[in-house]
């Protein structure tokens, strides 16, 4: 995850057929995400839309041959 991702932890996702999704913008508040979502809906009315709050963290990846 970069750093654009997370500050911007709100997402409107779009669902699509057999359980695939896609992040159709990010926000860093939640009434700007209503509100997108909203026109979104709006305008694609076949379409359907959620809000997630993405708390992925970035990947730590762990050495485990540490020479200490």
């Amino acid at each position: 995850m970069n750093y654009f991702n997370l500050l911007h932890p709100w997402c409107v996702m779009r669902l699509l057929p057999e359980a695939q999704r896609v992040v159709a913008k990010r926000f860093r508040q939640r009434n700007d995400t209503e509100a997108h979502k909203r026109i979104l809906q709006w305008m694609l009315p076949e379409a359907e839309f959620v809000i997630v709050f993405d708390l992925e963290r970035p990947d730590c990846s762990i050495d485990t041959n540490t020479n200490s």
